[in-house]
């Protein structure tokens, strides 16, 4: 790749998505572009940057985006957070809504569902205090085809091996055509929708947790400390936010502290009362 289509690219696709391309991934950049440019009648990477230089929107730009976010998951990724929210957190939190038996959580940068649907598999598995409760689990991410996966709920037998035991494949996912799909009941708590972290989450009604998990690392320092401040704008005063394992919040925010619990990178805000 030359160097005037490299910078370009990367400018390109951190102004749209804030995420940054390192020079030395460029073969990277080369082959997850690569479908886009056979899909679209490219004879080359160059010839799709040409493209790019003049025509600023539209569903070319959606498709660059999509190939160029990374999109690796699967069910009940790295354990602390979940071990979390059954040790304590869920605990502590009907306890405290008990008023409102109402119960929010966003799975941001949620790719093709597997966060958030694991997060409705734990919810059901072991606290069924909350069966007449009003559940909504958000999954939000910037890419459309990840999201019409996470949609559909439709997954490989490989995929669901990932974190799940037969038993819970047999109770949440029925067999559909050699794959399996979500059952409607873990569906129903689970909302899809598209949303770029770098822009305004005004729509975003307040969190009792949200998980913004493996996904900063992505972005430059000043963009990170601008996601966690919108994002703790949509935490409730006594909620919680999760980090993924390499992330800490110590660099990014005064506004947050960590919590102590199942060796997970978990925080609340300052001077938040926690009951564990």
């Amino acid at each position: 790749m030359k160097d005037t289509d490299f910078d370009f690219l990367s400018s390109f696709v951190e102004s749209r998505s804030g995420i940054v391309l390192h020079k030395d991934k460029a073969y990277l950049i080369e082959s997850r572009l690569a479908p886009v440019i056979k899909s679209e009648g490219f004879g080359s990477l160059s010839d799709l940057i040409l493209r790019l230089r003049w025509q600023a929107t539209g569903d070319l730009v959606d498709k660059v985006i999509d190939a160029m976010t990374t999109n690796e998951t699967f069910f009940f990724r790295d354990n602390p957070p979940f071990e979390a929210l059954k040790t304590g957190i869920v605990k502590d939190l009907i306890e405290k809504r008990q008023s409102t038996k109402t119960l929010n959580i966003w799975s941001a940068a949620c790719s093709s569902g597997q966060e958030p649907y694991s997060i409705s598999i734990l919810l059901r598995e072991h606290f069924p205090a909350l069966n007449d409760w009003t559940i909504r689990i958000l999954g939000t991410d910037v890419s459309d085809e990840v999201l019409e996966k996470a949609d559909k709920g439709v997954y490989s037998s490989f995929e669901v091996g990932r974190g799940l035991n037969d038993m819970l494949v047999k109770r949440y996912f029925e067999p559909v055509d050699s794959r399996w799909k979500v059952r409607q009941s873990l569906r129903d708590r689970i909302e899809f929708k598209k949303l770029n972290l770098m822009d305004s989450f005004a729509q975003i009604p307040k969190m009792d947790v949200i998980f913004l998990r493996n996904v900063l690392i992505y972005f430059k320092q000043d963009v990170k400390r601008d996601i966690v401040g919108r994002i703790i704008e949509r935490l409730m005063p006594d909620g919680y936010l999760f980090l993924g394992q390499s992330e800490t919040a110590k660099t990014l925010s005064d506004q947050l502290e960590p919590v102590n619990i199942a060796s997970a990178s978990c925080f609340v805000k300052s001077g938040a009362v926690v009951s564990f």
